[in-house]
């Protein structure tokens, strides 16, 4: 069975020349990615290689950094990529079969069409779409249940010209640190399609991102590669095989050591978005697409050449 979806393009970008999905002009784009290389506490953590970088890094909270360095050396291996690579890749042709990762996006892009779709990977507790690895012959049959909410730590896949909605941590504090291919991250000062931008950055391979409940806790994330062709936006699928692959840790406030008093309810198990059709808040469970444990043991198995 192939399992494609059209290539829709977005049509033309709202503001005169802004382009999705930040909606922001060539020159905005220039003075965010200055604005973002000089927020204070930094936006990126990372070596520092002047005085003012260094001043900048040590504004973030202790209990952030402790999560970057424990995250510092984590990489995919090739061969890992290269698999991802061969289950993200279109059909090139009618009825032929397209890999696991690909038939995710396809059930999440028919689901749900206000943005592009990406794929949450749990590396503990189980994913929604674990059992498309046995219906579709990438493994022997396993009962696979529904997927755990909230877990802690996830791998985030972005196709390239996908990316996420407007969305907030709540009071969560975590990182989101870059493991393949190119992510740009834009952070916002509050939830609201017409909050203020407080900057843009590019992560690359090893390099970090975070938030806390005061900090950057509104962002939004894009892969800016090679989608193949057409504008992405709003009922966008990409025809390429590039992807941005991003490890993601969210902790609680009571799992930080930090104290939480205003009685609201910030935990991971739900977050915030801003539906793009509606320009209205709504909320999200976060439940994973798929669980580590199963899309490694399909990576292992697949034929790399």
């Amino acid at each position: 069975m192939s399992l494609t979806a059209a290539q829709t393009p977005a049509g033309q970008p709202e503001y005169g020349d802004a382009q999705y999905p930040f909606h922001i002009t060539k020159e905005e784009e220039r003075q965010l990615r200055l604005r973002g290389a000089e927020a204070a506490p930094s936006l990126v953590i990372g070596q520092a290689t002047s005085f003012d970088e260094y001043a900048r890094q040590l504004m973030i909270p202790p209990a952030v950094m402790d999560l970057a360095r424990k995250a510092e050396d984590l990489r995919l291996s090739a061969w890992e990529i290269e698999a991802m690579r061969k289950h993200l890749a279109p059909a090139t042709a009618p009825g032929e079969k397209v890999g696991l990762l690909r038939q995710i996006l396809v059930e999440k892009y028919n689901h749900d069409k206000t943005h592009p779709p990406y794929i949450r990977v749990a590396c503990t507790g189980r994913g929604d779409y674990d059992h498309l690895a046995a219906e579709h012959g990438h493994l022997h049959p396993h009962d696979h249940p529904k997927g755990d909410i909230g877990s802690p730590v996830v791998l985030e896949i972005w196709p390239a010209q996908h990316y996420s909605p407007i969305h907030s941590h709540g009071h969560t504090t975590g990182i989101v640190f870059c493991l393949a291919g190119q992510l740009d991250v834009m952070v916002y000062e509050h939830l609201d399609w017409d909050a203020r931008k407080l900057g843009l950055l590019t992560l690359t391979p090893g390099q970090c991102a975070w938030l806390s409940r005061d900090n950057y806790a509104v962002h939004q994330v894009y892969c800016p590669m090679d989608g193949g062709g057409g504008t992405t936006g709003p009922g966008y699928m990409n025809a390429s095989a590039d992807f941005g692959a991003s490890f993601h840790v969210y902790l609680n406030p009571e799992q930080t050591g930090v104290e939480d008093k205003d009685g609201d309810s910030h935990s991971r198990d739900s977050f915030n978005y801003i539906d793009e059709e509606s320009k209205k808040q709504r909320p999200f469970a976060t439940e994973s697409d798929l669980s580590w444990a199963i899309l490694r043991r399909v990576l292992a198995s697949t034929p790399l050449t």
